[in-house]
């Protein structure tokens, strides 16, 4: 079962590498940033503004945030501005990361119910097993912006879970 703790650990883990994918992109050109590399975003910029809206719409289901415009196929272009979208960014982070903190253990073991545009229906799954998505989403677009980066030259360092937050989270 997901506990708090491992949320709050993953809310973490998504701050610092947000962190390092936005330093490692702000070392780019605008022209590399929207280059259309193949991705299914298409550019670095079009995967970052997806991942803001995706996770925007999971925090307006997960505690009634204000819902992003458009749906899937806008959300690359939701951001259109470079700066706007990492003052964005870093607070998206810092509110999931309070949100985290915040978080009961009852919260999780709950049902969440909603309509999904993609799938066209209503839904409803354990929120547990949709806070494991909200974080593996993430962590799947995060990669693809990752290799999109790294095809420029650009660094992130390391993306290891385990050793890139400091020890006293996991205690």
């Amino acid at each position: 079962m997901v506990t708090v703790d491992w949320v709050r650990l993953m809310a973490a883990y998504n701050s610092e590498m947000n962190r390092r994918l936005y330093a490692a992109a702000e070392t780019l050109t605008e022209a590399q940033r929207r280059a259309d590399r193949g991705a299914f975003f298409g550019s670095i910029h079009g995967t970052l503004s997806h991942l803001l809206w995706g996770d925007a719409t999971w925090m307006f289901r997960f505690a009634g945030w204000p819902a992003p415009g458009g749906g899937i196929k806008e959300s690359a272009t939701l951001h259109p501005e470079w700066p706007m979208m990492q003052v964005a960014r870093r607070n998206l982070d810092a509110r999931i990361e309070a949100w985290a903190a915040a978080l009961q253990p009852a919260w999780l073991e709950g049902e969440l119910g909603w309509f999904s545009g993609a799938m066209g229906r209503d839904i409803s799954r354990p929120r547990w097993v949709l806070v494991t998505h909200f974080f593996n989403h993430q962590t799947h677009h995060r990669g693809q912006a990752h290799a999109l980066l790294t095809g420029f030259g650009a660094r992130t360092g390391d993306t290891d879970l385990p050793f890139i937050l400091e020890e006293a989270r996991f205690v």
